[in-house]
Protein backbone atom coordinates (compact mmCIF):
# COMPACT_ATOMS: atom_id res chain seq x y z
CA UNK A 1 0.00 0.00 0.00
CA UNK A 2 1.46 3.36 -1.04
CA UNK A 3 2.54 5.61 1.80
CA UNK A 4 1.71 9.30 1.98
CA UNK A 5 4.64 11.73 2.13
CA UNK A 6 4.03 12.13 5.88
CA UNK A 7 4.42 8.40 6.43
CA UNK A 8 0.70 7.68 6.92
CA UNK A 9 -0.71 4.85 4.80
CA UNK A 10 -3.94 5.33 2.87
CA UNK A 11 -5.66 2.84 5.16
CA UNK A 12 -4.48 4.68 8.28
CA UNK A 13 -5.49 8.00 6.76
CA UNK A 14 -8.92 6.68 5.87
CA UNK A 15 -9.35 5.32 9.39
CA UNK A 16 -8.33 8.64 10.92
CA UNK A 17 -10.71 10.53 8.65
CA UNK A 18 -13.55 8.20 9.64
CA UNK A 19 -12.76 8.65 13.33
CA UNK A 20 -12.73 12.42 12.90
CA UNK A 21 -16.06 12.29 11.09
CA UNK A 22 -17.59 10.19 13.88
CA UNK A 23 -16.25 12.57 16.50
CA UNK A 24 -17.70 15.59 14.69
CA UNK A 25 -21.07 13.85 14.33
CA UNK A 26 -21.08 12.90 18.00
CA UNK A 27 -20.22 16.48 18.94
CA UNK A 28 -23.05 17.83 16.79
CA UNK A 29 -25.52 15.38 18.34
CA UNK A 30 -24.36 16.33 21.82
CA UNK A 31 -24.91 19.98 20.99
CA UNK A 32 -28.38 19.17 19.70
CA UNK A 33 -29.10 17.22 22.88
CA UNK A 34 -28.28 20.22 25.10
CA UNK A 35 -31.21 21.16 27.31
CA UNK A 36 -33.26 24.22 26.41
CA UNK A 37 -32.86 26.94 29.04
CA UNK A 38 -36.02 27.88 30.91
CA UNK A 39 -37.74 30.94 29.47
CA UNK A 40 -37.40 34.25 31.27
CA UNK A 41 -40.63 35.55 32.77
CA UNK A 42 -42.02 38.70 34.31
CA UNK A 43 -41.21 39.53 37.94
CA UNK A 44 -44.77 40.73 38.28
CA UNK A 45 -46.10 43.50 40.52
CA UNK A 46 -46.51 41.38 43.65
CA UNK A 47 -43.01 40.39 44.68
CA UNK A 48 -43.47 40.17 48.46
CA UNK A 49 -42.40 43.21 50.44
CA UNK A 50 -44.04 42.08 53.67
CA UNK A 51 -43.21 38.49 54.50
CA UNK A 52 -44.02 36.18 57.33
CA UNK A 53 -41.07 35.23 59.49
CA UNK A 54 -41.40 31.72 58.08
CA UNK A 55 -40.10 30.96 54.59
CA UNK A 56 -39.63 27.19 54.54
CA UNK A 57 -40.63 24.76 51.78
CA UNK A 58 -44.13 24.05 53.14
CA UNK A 59 -46.30 27.04 52.33
CA UNK A 60 -49.46 25.39 53.64
CA UNK A 61 -48.64 25.66 57.35
CA UNK A 62 -47.73 28.76 59.31
CA UNK A 63 -46.01 28.16 62.60
CA UNK A 64 -48.28 28.84 65.56
CA UNK A 65 -51.50 28.42 63.53
CA UNK A 66 -53.83 25.47 64.03
CA UNK A 67 -55.28 25.32 60.56
CA UNK A 68 -53.76 24.53 57.18
CA UNK A 69 -54.09 26.87 54.20
CA UNK A 70 -57.31 26.59 52.21
CA UNK A 71 -57.32 24.99 48.78
CA UNK A 72 -55.92 22.01 46.93
CA UNK A 73 -52.61 20.98 48.47
CA UNK A 74 -50.01 20.14 45.83
CA UNK A 75 -46.35 19.18 45.69
CA UNK A 76 -44.00 20.72 43.12
CA UNK A 77 -40.51 19.30 42.75
CA UNK A 78 -37.67 19.31 40.27
CA UNK A 79 -34.02 20.09 39.78
CA UNK A 80 -31.95 23.11 38.79
CA UNK A 81 -29.61 22.15 35.94
CA UNK A 82 -27.28 23.86 33.51
CA UNK A 83 -27.82 23.45 29.77
CA UNK A 84 -25.51 20.41 29.73
CA UNK A 85 -27.65 18.63 32.29
CA UNK A 86 -25.27 19.14 35.19
CA UNK A 87 -26.96 19.74 38.56
CA UNK A 88 -26.58 23.18 40.13
CA UNK A 89 -25.96 22.54 43.79
CA UNK A 90 -26.74 25.24 46.34
CA UNK A 91 -28.86 27.39 43.99
CA UNK A 92 -31.30 29.69 45.82
CA UNK A 93 -34.96 29.73 44.81
CA UNK A 94 -37.33 32.47 45.93
CA UNK A 95 -40.92 31.42 45.35
CA UNK A 96 -44.16 33.38 45.72
CA UNK A 97 -47.73 33.06 44.50
CA UNK A 98 -51.38 33.94 44.90
CA UNK A 99 -53.49 31.90 47.29
CA UNK A 100 -56.21 29.41 46.40
CA UNK A 101 -58.68 32.18 45.50
CA UNK A 102 -56.25 34.32 43.50
CA UNK A 103 -55.13 36.88 46.08
CA UNK A 104 -51.56 37.95 46.84
CA UNK A 105 -50.52 39.06 50.32
CA UNK A 106 -49.26 42.32 48.88
CA UNK A 107 -50.43 45.88 49.64
CA UNK A 108 -50.80 46.69 45.94
CA UNK A 109 -53.15 43.79 45.22
CA UNK A 110 -56.58 45.39 45.10
CA UNK A 111 -58.39 42.11 44.41
CA UNK A 112 -61.50 41.60 46.52
CA UNK A 113 -60.80 37.90 47.09
CA UNK A 114 -59.94 37.25 50.74
CA UNK A 115 -56.46 36.71 52.14
CA UNK A 116 -55.72 33.41 53.83
CA UNK A 117 -53.95 33.97 57.18
CA UNK A 118 -52.84 30.34 57.16
CA UNK A 119 -51.07 30.57 53.81
CA UNK A 120 -47.37 31.38 53.85
CA UNK A 121 -47.30 32.61 50.25
CA UNK A 122 -43.49 32.80 50.01
CA UNK A 123 -40.56 30.43 50.34
CA UNK A 124 -36.81 30.62 50.03
CA UNK A 125 -35.05 27.30 49.56
CA UNK A 126 -31.75 25.91 48.28
CA UNK A 127 -31.07 23.00 45.98
CA UNK A 128 -29.42 19.81 47.19
CA UNK A 129 -26.38 17.93 45.88
CA UNK A 130 -28.16 16.76 42.72
CA UNK A 131 -29.82 20.14 42.15
CA UNK A 132 -33.09 18.90 43.63
CA UNK A 133 -35.76 21.06 45.24
CA UNK A 134 -39.33 20.55 46.47
CA UNK A 135 -42.18 22.63 47.87
CA UNK A 136 -45.61 21.87 49.28
CA UNK A 137 -48.17 24.56 48.53
CA UNK A 138 -51.73 25.12 47.34
CA UNK A 139 -52.77 25.36 43.72
CA UNK A 140 -53.07 29.10 42.99
CA UNK A 141 -56.25 30.33 41.36
CA UNK A 142 -56.59 32.33 38.16
CA UNK A 143 -57.37 36.01 38.65
CA UNK A 144 -58.23 39.17 36.72
CA UNK A 145 -55.49 41.73 36.11
CA UNK A 146 -54.95 44.91 34.06
CA UNK A 147 -53.43 42.76 31.28
CA UNK A 148 -56.29 40.27 31.28
CA UNK A 149 -57.11 37.03 33.03
CA UNK A 150 -53.99 35.39 34.50
CA UNK A 151 -53.82 31.63 34.43
CA UNK A 152 -52.61 29.86 37.61
CA UNK A 153 -48.85 30.28 38.01
CA UNK A 154 -46.05 30.44 40.56
CA UNK A 155 -43.24 32.98 40.51
CA UNK A 156 -39.59 31.92 40.76
CA UNK A 157 -36.42 33.93 41.19
CA UNK A 158 -33.52 31.48 40.81
CA UNK A 159 -29.93 32.39 41.69
CA UNK A 160 -27.41 29.87 40.36
CA UNK A 161 -23.63 30.02 40.46
CA UNK A 162 -23.33 32.48 37.58
CA UNK A 163 -26.87 33.24 36.43
CA UNK A 164 -30.09 34.66 37.81
CA UNK A 165 -33.40 33.63 36.25
CA UNK A 166 -36.73 35.29 36.97
CA UNK A 167 -39.56 33.22 35.58
CA UNK A 168 -43.13 32.03 36.08
CA UNK A 169 -44.13 28.37 36.25
CA UNK A 170 -47.42 27.23 34.72
CA UNK A 171 -49.42 24.01 35.07
CA UNK A 172 -49.87 21.42 32.32
CA UNK A 173 -53.46 20.68 33.36
CA UNK A 174 -54.54 24.30 32.86
CA UNK A 175 -54.28 24.22 29.06
CA UNK A 176 -57.47 26.23 28.47
CA UNK A 177 -56.57 29.18 30.70
CA UNK A 178 -52.89 29.00 29.66
CA UNK A 179 -53.93 29.46 26.04
CA UNK A 180 -55.68 32.77 26.84
CA UNK A 181 -53.00 34.16 29.17
CA UNK A 182 -51.07 36.99 27.49
CA UNK A 183 -47.77 36.33 29.27
CA UNK A 184 -47.89 32.58 28.68
CA UNK A 185 -48.73 33.06 25.01
CA UNK A 186 -45.87 35.55 24.75
CA UNK A 187 -43.40 32.75 25.50
CA UNK A 188 -44.15 31.26 22.08
CA UNK A 189 -42.05 28.18 21.31
CA UNK A 190 -40.44 28.42 24.75
CA UNK A 191 -43.72 27.98 26.65
CA UNK A 192 -43.05 24.30 27.28
CA UNK A 193 -39.93 25.18 29.30
CA UNK A 194 -42.14 26.98 31.82
CA UNK A 195 -44.71 24.20 32.09
CA UNK A 196 -44.86 21.91 35.14
CA UNK A 197 -46.03 18.41 34.24
CA UNK A 198 -48.60 16.62 36.36
CA UNK A 199 -46.90 13.31 37.25
CA UNK A 200 -49.42 11.89 39.70
CA UNK A 201 -52.49 13.46 41.31
CA UNK A 202 -51.47 16.69 43.09
CA UNK A 203 -47.77 16.18 42.25
CA UNK A 204 -46.05 18.30 39.61
CA UNK A 205 -42.56 18.04 38.17
CA UNK A 206 -40.58 20.95 36.72
CA UNK A 207 -36.87 21.34 36.10
CA UNK A 208 -35.28 24.76 35.87
CA UNK A 209 -32.51 24.94 33.26
CA UNK A 210 -29.99 27.78 33.53
CA UNK A 211 -27.79 28.66 30.59
CA UNK A 212 -24.54 28.52 32.57
CA UNK A 213 -25.61 27.17 35.93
Amino acid sequence: MTDRPDGMTRRTFAGSALAASIALTAGAKAAEAALRPTAFGDLGPFYPVQRLAEDDADLTWVKGRRSRALGEVIEVSGRVLDRHGNPVRGATLEIWQANSVGRYAHPNDIATAPLDPNFQGYAQIRTGASGEWRIVTVKPAAYDSPIGRRTPHIHFDVHGKSQRLVTQMYFSDDAATNASDMLYKGLGDWADTALAKLDTPAKYRWDVVLMDG
